[in-house]
């Protein structure tokens, strides 16, 4: 019997596969080495468009991440499946831990209207918003300029040309071309039309162009673009005392550390900067009477919206499973088809649907089944909740039907025979044996459509927008606002209330960990049911 281990291996094979081996040479090696070009290329960008904006923790998180795909994928060292499960990690890494991070870091923050920028930002604006026509400046012939897409102006200073944009302030432009009091050509920047100029008359005008780096140097404007003037702000800043003077009445404006500069009478300017506020928009969720009150409502809402649903769906799903897994019934495949319907169509086109459906004058609910009824099914708050419950049932329950079904017809046949071999009748069957089965089946799933329907955003914005909305607090708070919408809202992206930032992320901070505490509890008790049974 020949062994194979101390069979011989001809050494042009040895030498062929050494060979091999030390090239690493291939189809296989070129497709890598292509989409590692493209990984790289696509980091560097990053890496410059951070340096640009001196975004040095996003530098040096995209720098680790390139040093360690490069050394995974061309090193010899790492087995196969840490190629495999690195991918997975970065976008664990940059989708889900970056962004819980960051929303962390925003919760304890001040972000918002009135605190977007850092307070060197905050100090140029203030600056820039209040300056006027220094009174007896001279004038500036001036050429619109663009630079690229950037538009700017060309001044003729003391004979010399001097351009810039609105990013950066103006800088002797030597190459210059001129024609008496027009600046024809400059390297580097496109001479404006007077087309372009009249398309786009209320951005030339609006325009300021930094005279130099000093802020305090004001800036250059124009109404004509032709003629350009120098304006300077009423106030001036103080980096030695940290203050705010406004010249043109006296007032000084101290900086505090909730990053505004306030006078003392206590009235602050509108720009602010963001600093750092500990717990505070935490407590302010719980103890402000404008949010506190809301905030426990719409808790309790979300809890038992999130709880209903599931509940709701599952039983309903579970029931038509139970129903079409009979083989006695006919034409199961065309009933099966009819009960996916609703979740073939997209989430959202359906709440929009039913969100017209439900109107109170309008809609066919009331006008066509009801006879004319004017019920107010999404202006009432318990009728509203009521609906959210319904709408989410209709596009919920095919989910279900298939969960229940593939775990109904996942079941060994014995099991049920041996039931019925120890004289279980049908119900028993199903209590002590089927239905425990299932659910432990379906307890994973059920967890997950817990979270999906707790942070169900789509739902109830495209259906009541949270409304109807509360009367007792000036939030834009409403009766069946879940967390989410809430927050929404709270954020000011949608318009209807001021940005706060910082409150909004405080509350996806709890979301989180109520969404958390409740799927780690429900894991806990479906380990336990799996050990009983």
């Amino acid at each position: 019997m020949v062994d194979l281990k101390q069979a011989a291996v001809p050494e042009t094979a040895k030498s062929k596969l050494k060979a091999w081996n030390s090239l690493d040479f291939g189809v296989g090696f070129v497709v890598k080495l292509v989409l590692m070009a493209l990984v790289n290329a696509l980091g560097v960008y990053v890496l410059m468009a951070a340096w640009h904006e001196e975004s040095w923790w996003v530098f040096g998180g995209m720098l680790v991440i390139l040093v360690a795909l490069d050394y995974i994928y061309f090193s010899r060292k790492h087995t196969l499946p840490a190629k495999y499960v690195a991918p997975g990690i970065v976008f664990l890494m940059v989708f889900q831990v970056f962004v819980i991070l960051y929303t962390a870091y925003i919760s304890v923050t001040n972000y918002g209207d009135g605190h977007n920028l850092t307070k060197e930002d905050a100090v140029a604006a203030i600056l820039s918003q209040n300056e006027k026509r220094v009174e007896g400046s001279a004038s500036y012939p001036l050429t619109v300029v663009y630079h690229g897409s950037d538009l700017g102006f060309a001044i003729i200073d003391k004979g010399a040309v001097r351009v810039g944009t609105a990013a950066q302030p103006l800088e002797p432009a030597p190459n210059a071309t001129v024609a008496g009091t027009r600046v024809t050509a400059i390297p580097g920047y496109t001479i404006a039309t007077q087309q372009q100029i009249f398309g786009n008359q209320e951005a030339v005008t609006s325009l300021r162009v930094p005279f130099s780096r000093d802020a305090a140097a004001g800036s250059i404007r124009t109404q004509n673009g032709t003629v350009g003037y120098l304006y300077q702000s009423t106030f001036t800043y103080d980096a030695a005392s940290d203050t705010m003077t406004d010249t043109t009445t006296g007032t000084v404006y101290t900086a505090t550390n909730r990053g505004q500069f306030v006078d003392p009478g206590g009235n602050a300017l509108p720009t602010g900067w963001r600093v750092m506020v500990g717990l505070e928009n935490f407590t302010k969720a719980v103890t402000d009477s404008q949010y506190a009150g809301p905030f426990f409502r719409v808790l309790g809402w979300n809890l038992a919206f999130a709880l209903l649903s599931v509940l709701t769906t599952f039983l309903l799903g579970l029931f038509l499973a139970i129903v079409m897994n009979e083989e006695q019934l006919r034409g199961r495949k065309i009933y099966r088809t009819l009960l996916l319907l609703p979740y073939a169509l997209p989430g959202f086109l359906s709440a929009l649907i039913w969100s017209g459906l439900l109107n109170t004058k309008f809609g066919f609910i009331n006008q066509v089944l009801l006879g004319g009824a004017e019920i107010p099914w999404l202006d009432d708050p318990w009728l509203a909740r009521l609906s959210v419950l319904g709408v989410n049932l209709w596009l919920g329950f095919p989910y279900m039907f298939l969960v229940a079904t593939g775990a109904l017809q996942a079941l060994p046949n014995d099991i049920k025979e041996a039931a019925k071999v120890d004289g279980a009748g049908p119900l028993r069957t199903w209590l002590s044996v089927t239905g425990p089965l299932v659910l432990i089946t379906t307890a994973p799933l059920l967890i997950a459509s817990f979270a999906f329907n707790f942070n169900n955003f789509t739902l109830i914005y495209m259906l009541t927008k949270g409304g109807p909305r509360f009367g007792d607090t000036s939030a834009p708070i409403g009766a069946t606002d879940l967390l989410i919408t809430m927050v929404y809202s709270i954020s000011g992206v949608d318009g209807s209330a001021p940005k706060n930032y910082g409150l909004a992320s405080a509350l996806a901070i709890v979301i989180f960990i109520i969404v958390a505490v409740i799927s780690g509890l429900g894991f806990r008790q479906t380990r336990k049911l799996e050990e009983v049974l």
